[in-house]
């Protein structure tokens, strides 16, 4: 408690450029506002549109390229949500100005270039965070509390399954080439496998993965499904099919046939494409900052939201006492005792546009207070791996052993 008269000081907040103002950064940057530890300064892209809404509606310089952003002094740290095959080029390039770094998932398209980007941090001695996975949400770091507590004992196995309609959403070229990131299994698959891998101790010993691609509407694989097995032997599976026909909202009482999309609206969407007459830039540039659906998509997710089967689909850990899984507000925690619905830790938000400060504190306490990075380029390449095996798996038809695996990192 202050002293009478004391006057509390200000938190130093971290000035924060974006690289890439797409659909990805839209999502973050209410998060970014209300934020008291960060202070977005700076923005790049290669639309000038988009650089126009935003020097309009939050003020702050705007750059043509992530080089001009980078070499901007007043910019500290760069979250970097470029297209894909950028993100090892990018993440140097700010290393190289000496400015710390948060890249979206997937962290690279290669275990090579992630090597890389995790010798640039280390060379010029720059915090390197690998965001945007659903292991940061409040329920998976609930789960993770109760399993370290010991309270529900060892885990021993874990479950997976996410059906949405993410091959029904606007994509540009780059998210429809495999080679350049494309795809479920490259786009998706971070979320599922950081979450197992967060709970499962972080040690995957090997994977037999399939992917699947049978939607002409679209050229790149709509499905995976795979089996894990950890080095001390718990095994897990997962699986998303994001061809949009039935919805993981459905599987819970409070959910719904809507996702991204209502009913209605995949049956048009997939008609169109199936069709070949879908503009899918004009939809993608709809949802962009600016963009004629911008402002709608941004009000059906505000304000409290309960949690239904989203992106990373509904999961359910078995331990030696307990089985744990999502709730509407918490986890339920299934035990011997009956069922109990825990709360998120610190009355935590799960909607999805405000409910992603937990990477912008990994990024400010490292930063700002020398904290360690959790997330930090090891742990995002041990990801990466995985993903990259149940791809190959899928090719050879064969168990993928891995190599590049690291501990989970401290609660």
């Amino acid at each position: 408690m202050n002293n009478p008269g004391t006057v509390t000081p200000a938190r130093r907040k971290l000035r924060i450029g974006v690289a890439g103002m797409g659909v990805g950064a839209a999502e973050i940057l209410p998060a970014m506002l209300a934020s008291e530890k960060v202070e977005l300064v700076a923005v790049a892209d290669t639309n000038p549109r988009v650089l126009e809404v935003f020097a309009q509606r939050y003020g702050g310089k705007t750059y043509l390229s992530v080089e001009q952003l980078c070499d901007d002094p007043n910019v500290e740290a760069v979250w970097i949500a470029t297209p894909n095959r950028f993100h090892a080029a990018h993440t140097i390039l700010a290393a190289q100005r000496g400015k710390h770094v948060v890249v979206e998932k997937p962290m690279a398209i290669s275990l090579l270039e992630a090597e890389t980007m995790i010798e640039a941090a280390n060379r010029y001695n720059i915090k390197l965070v690998c965001g945007h996975t659903m292991s940061f949400q409040p329920p998976i770091q609930t789960m993770r509390r109760i399993i370290e507590s010991g309270e529900v004992g060892r885990v021993c196995a874990m479950h997976v399954w996410a059906y949405t309609d993410w091959m029904l959403r606007p994509r540009s070229a780059d998210e429809l080439d495999i080679n350049q990131g494309g795809g479920v299994p490259f786009r998706q698959g971070p979320h599922q496998v950081d979450t197992l891998r967060l709970l499962g101790g972080g040690l995957v010993r090997s994977v037999r993965g399939t992917t699947g691609q049978w939607f002409p509407g679209r050229t790149i694989p709509g499905y995976y499904s795979a089996f894990m097995e950890f080095e001390d032997g718990t095994p897990a599976t997962l699986m998303h099919n994001g061809h949009g026909y039935f919805v993981g909202a459905e599987l819970v009482p409070w959910g719904s046939q809507n996702q991204y999309y209502t009913v209605e609206q995949r049956i048009r969407t997939r008609a169109q494409l199936l069709s070949g007459t879908s503009d899918q830039d004009r939809a993608k540039d709809d949802l962009r900052i600016g963009g004629r659906d911008e402002r709608a998509r941004s009000a059906a997710l505000a304000g409290p939201k309960p949690w239904v089967p989203n992106d990373l689909g509904m999961l359910i850990v078995s331990c030696e006492h307990a089985d744990l899984r999502q709730s509407a507000h918490g986890v339920f925690m299934h035990n011997d005792q009956g069922t109990v619905d825990v709360p998120l830790d610190g009355n935590a938000d799960v909607n999805p546009l405000t409910g992603r400060s937990a990477e912008l504190d990994e990024l400010y306490e490292a930063v700002v207070n020398d904290r360690p990075v959790r997330h930090s380029g090891q742990w995002g390449m041990a990801t990466l791996e995985v993903c990259l095996a149940i791809m190959q798996s899928a090719r050879e038809r064969r168990e993928i052993f891995l190599s590049h695996q690291v501990k989970a990192p401290a609660h």
